[in-house]
């Protein structure tokens, strides 16, 4: 009989967000804790036919998934899977399946982003946490009206994200891979190039996914075209960005400071450097973690596991895996 993990549900919503005793299995495990240690993440795997990930919490590198005999599938939430080694899970005939975004309502990351660039601008946390002290108006904050807001990847978010700044009466500026001057001016914004993104950028907000190309793009040399007064937000992914550079520039002042939702390790570490600064805003990736959101993230992997116990896999990522076709 099948047995079934779902990892990372640390809000406890998937209990009651879908109809798991409908699966025909022998076990359905759920766990909300992240485990980043590999020797103990197969040991809790290892009997396991089929892992419900939650979003990309938990990281699936080669030498994890040889490590699992027994697993068949992955029912992936969300369009990419970007914390799954896919050319191991193709050579050992792993599934990984994906979920759409929520329907009409996709634009918690988005929203967030703006929620980050309006708190790290006025020092929303810094000034909570210094009322609740005993202290009153310890930092000095600006507007973002007339100010420049840039755009890294202007695809869906990013161009909701150039809505809101033009809606604050910012003036957009943005860069992206397969940007070009017409559909940037079609949304409200004014095409640049890389150097004239980071140079001219007040709040510069990241909207690219995680590719091999994305990876590490913004480093030193970026901050260092950043004005001294400017603030980076990154909502995507923490990779994108050079760790270190980023604890440079905000160690030695070359920005003002950063909002961040991703970063290299998730969660963040109880040591990590990034906790002790305090011109950093941190939020623990809620971009996309609404219930609504989650609770469709479920469903609809479900569904996806249903399909493969029906021998009839849907949504997958990865058709060199289907039997037959290695």
């Amino acid at each position: 009989m099948t047995r079934v993990a779902i990892l990372d549900d640390y809000l406890h919503l998937a209990p009651d967000a879908a109809d798991w005793a409908s699966l025909p299995v022998e076990a359905i495990d759920i766990f909300d804790n992240t485990i980043l240690d590999e020797d103990a993440l197969v040991a809790r795997l290892e009997a396991m036919d089929v892992i419900v990930t939650t979003r990309e919490r938990t990281r699936f590198p080669v030498g994890v998934l040889e490590r699992l005999p027994n697993l068949k599938l992955i029912a992936g939430t969300g369009a990419r899977q970007a914390n799954v080694d896919m050319d191991a899970a193709n050579r050992l005939g792993i599934l990984v399946c994906k979920t759409g975004s929520l329907p009409s309502r996709g634009n918690s990351t988005s929203e967030l982003t703006w929620a980050l660039i309006l708190a790290v601008t006025r020092n929303i946390a810094w000034e909570d946490r210094q009322m609740r002290a005993g202290m009153w108006q310890t930092r000095n904050s600006e507007g973002l009206g007339g100010k420049t807001l840039g755009i890294l990847g202007m695809g869906r978010l990013g161009t909701l994200v150039a809505g809101y700044g033009k809606a604050f009466d910012m003036d957009v500026i943005a860069w992206g891979p397969t940007l070009d001057a017409e559909r940037a001016a079609a949304n409200g914004a004014t095409y640049v190039s890389w150097d004239e993104l980071f140079s001219g950028s007040d709040i510069l907000s990241i909207h690219v996914p995680l590719t091999d190309l994305s990876r590490g793009w913004v480093t030193a040399r970026e901050f260092d075209l950043m004005k001294s007064t400017a603030y980076l937000v990154n909502t995507s992914r923490g990779p994108i960005v050079d760790e270190a550079a980023l604890l440079d520039a905000l160690r030695s002042e070359k920005i003002e400071g950063a909002a961040l939702d991703v970063y290299d390790v998730e969660p963040l570490p109880a040591d990590h450097p990034l906790l002790k600064l305090d011109n950093v805003l941190l939020a623990p990736h809620l971009g996309y973690s609404t219930g609504d959101t989650l609770r469709h993230f479920f469903v609809a992997s479900l569904e996806n596991v249903q399909a493969w116990l029906d021998g009839s896999p849907i949504n997958v990522l990865n058709e060199e895996a289907l039997p037959g076709r290695r």
